[in-house]
């Protein structure tokens, strides 16, 4: 190893990824409560031990050089080492400090609160940071290392991913209770067929397994209309748009008041499993290997809290 890296600093190193997160030297100095000389100076001596230009103008526009990107990826891994450390020890000491890096698909977005209420009231210490995100962006999270733990269904078979599932994720029909099919006991799947149907966007969860449901029990939707999110169905059914095929969870306060009904339709519920997935072979922090156990070992209060979903 070249003396002149050991020379670095954790304090440089600080300054640096600010610098990387915000592509200014104004804002990272605001972060780090230092002048713009300091940070500018901390940045030249980085350069001096790297041996080589971190940052470079384009325009009026900061850009990180080749240089940069290895040297923030060596950052990165550094201080998830000192997290990990850091929450180690407070383990040793008997209590569970640090950050729980999470990101979930935005269908399960409704329970997640309630998952991590339960278990901050066992480690009060542990903060969390939570990312919401549609499954194509959740899965090139996973690709480049964003998390500690993803929770998502229909996990991707064509990756190296460990995962276990926890809770049942039903999907129901839903419609206002106005709905010609409010009320009706016993309706066949292909009842759909006759009315417009809401669905996720493409490369949703929820969309897909859908889709290969009624592929599978041969039923052709003729009226689809196509939205972006979970909170646009709802909001779309509320409107009189049509009926929604969506997870229980993110209607479950509607059903309980009424505004919306749960459809009979007796091939009904699609029952999917929501799981906490992570790249296999990552090191995972006290942390997150707590979180983990939590939704491997307390099954039953996980059901307890999802029972807040389930229609009256």
């Amino acid at each position: 190893m070249r003396k002149a890296l050991l020379r670095m600093t954790l304090r440089q190193l600080q300054v640096f990824r600010a610098v990387c997160s915000h592509l200014s030297y104004s804002r990272a100095a605001e972060e780090m409560a230092l002048t713009q000389s300091a940070v500018s100076q901390q940045i030249r001596q980085l350069e001096e031990q790297v041996g080589s230009p971190l940052f470079e103008y384009v325009g009026k526009r900061l850009y990180l050089t080749e240089a940069a990107n290895s040297l923030a990826g060596a950052a990165e891994d550094i201080f998830q080492r000192l997290d990990s450390l850091d929450m180690s020890l407070s383990s040793l000491q008997g209590q569970l400090r640090g950050e729980l890096r999470l990101a979930v698909v935005s269908s399960i977005q409704y329970l997640t609160p309630h998952l991590l209420a339960a278990f901050l009231k066992t480690h009060p210490e542990v903060t969390v940071r939570l990312e919401v995100a549609r499954r194509a962006q959740v899965i090139q999270r996973l690709h480049d290392n964003q998390d500690d733990v993803v929770l998502m269904a229909l996990v991707p078979e064509d990756r190296a991913l460990e995962f276990f599932p926890f809770l049942n994720n039903p999907i129901i029909a839903v419609a206002r209770p106005d709905h010609p099919l409010a009320g009706l006991a016993g309706l066949p799947l292909s009842a759909l067929e006759r009315h417009m149907v809401l669905q996720r966007e493409q490369g949703s969860g929820t969309r897909k397994a859908c889709d290969e449901f009624l592929q599978l029990k041969r039923v052709h939707l003729q009226r689809v209309m196509q939205l972006g999110s979970s909170d646009a169905l709802v909001q779309g059914v509320l409107a009189g748009l049509g009926i929604a095929l969506v997870t229980r969870h993110a209607v479950a306060p509607y059903l309980h008041n009424g505004e919306l009904v749960s459809l009979d339709l007796h091939e009904l519920p699609l029952v999917r499993s929501w799981c906490a997935v992570h790249a296999r072979g990552k090191h995972l922090s006290p942390v997150a290997e707590a979180f983990l156990a939590f939704l491997r070992e307390e099954r039953a209060r996980v059901r307890e809290l999802a029972g807040r979903f389930a229609p009256s």
